[in-house]
């Protein structure tokens, strides 16, 4: 039996991302594929007794900061962008005084908040959109006393849209509640854009943010940064068999991998690199968005590098069984997305398979 296993193992081959263009992950940098072997055995959960990942974790939260437009972050490695919005939320709710409290968010954010209410006995309510981007005014419409905090999309997973941060975080603080900002995907291509969204722009107080999306780190590495340390505070439990006492992580043991990965692409892209490859990413966006508009499909985008379409369920089907792995919106559009690992030729390869559909 053992050998069995062996064998079937020996004989699969990992992801390809020759035709993936539905993702928000895509392959890792080769600085961070070597740092992520490195640090495999070692525990940021931990951080007295695995002192040196502990030490690259806090790289890894200065260099989100760097990101993020905040100069004195605070923040740590997350498992991805559910762990981090759940963190936010938890945070919200532990710190706030009341017995009933609910979080107002945008139709188009991310389904972890769903998961996020659902564990911590929390209400979500959700204010319609404007064109796939937050309306301030519904959203003003559904806070109460109760409001325990407010989150805005800095590019939303379905349609690559920016919500008005600041009015969001005017609005949180009108009402004393937490602001928080998912840019778990559009994080690394947002600094290079006109939008405003972050820690500099606006009063935020927590930030989610993925190194292993755009950021282009092994998985699993998420992050969420903080205005100040005092944020956490509301999280903080005993731990009093570790050598630290206490931790404010929603997992305990938690993948050095992921720390140091994320250390090594920033080190290796920022910022240079990550612009140059939002350029690409935007050039191969508005191209694929004309090649489809041009066959007459009904576009929406690019905002950030991600393009829905009308095209049909029938067709749909049709790419992916050629290999093309692609997924529809709620609304029932394709989604492209244009990672780092697109390319324009792998564009054409796909327009090319449409044609002969």
């Amino acid at each position: 039996m053992q050998q069995a296993q062996q064998a079937g193992l020996e004989g699969m081959q990992p992801q390809d991302f020759d035709r993936v263009l539905t993702s928000m992950c895509t392959e890792p940098h080769p600085a961070a594929r070597e740092a992520a072997e490195r640090f495999l055995a070692t525990n940021p959960g931990d951080p007295g007794t695995y002192q040196t990942v502990a030490e690259l974790e806090e790289r890894a939260v200065e260099l989100l900061g760097a990101v993020t437009g905040l100069d004195d972050p605070a923040g740590y490695v997350t498992s991805g962008g559910t762990e981090a919005n759940i963190q936010a939320v938890r945070i919200a709710r532990n710190r706030a005084d009341t017995n009933d409290p609910n979080v107002v968010a945008p139709k188009s954010a991310h389904f972890s908040f769903r998961k996020a209410a659902e564990l911590l006995g929390v209400e979500l309510r959700t204010a319609p959109t404007a064109d796939h981007r937050a309306d301030v005014d519904a959203m003003n419409e559904l806070v109460d006393e109760d409001t325990v905090a407010l989150v805005g999309v800095a590019g939303s997973t379905e349609y690559g849209v920016v919500d008005p941060i600041p009015a969001i975080a005017e609005l949180a603080n009108d009402a004393d509640a937490l602001c928080h900002v998912d840019a778990a995907w559009g994080g690394f291509y947002l600094p290079f854009t006109d939008f405003e969204w972050h820690f500099g722009h606006a009063d935020i107080d927590t930030l989610t943010i993925d190194p292993h999306k755009v950021g282009q780190a092994a998985v699993p590495s998420g992050g969420l940064v903080a205005r100040s340390e005092e944020v956490f505070d509301p999280l903080a439990i005993d731990t009093p068999y570790l050598e630290t006492t206490s931790q404010v992580t929603l997992t305990g043991t938690r993948s050095g991998a992921g720390v140091a990965s994320a250390v090594a692409a920033m080190e290796a892209l920022w910022p240079e690199g990550y612009r140059e490859q939002y350029r690409r990413s935007m050039d191969n966006a508005e191209w694929l968005a004309d090649q489809l508009r041009a066959r007459g499909h009904d576009v929406f985008g690019p905002v950030l590098p991600l393009v829905t379409a009308d095209l049909s369920v029938p067709m749909t089907d049709e790419l992916r069984g050629r290999g093309w792995r692609v997924s529809k919106t709620g609304s029932g559009e394709m989604r492209i997305v244009c990672m780092p690992h697109v390319t324009r030729s792998m564009l054409r390869s796909f327009v090319a398979d449409l044609d002969w559909y």
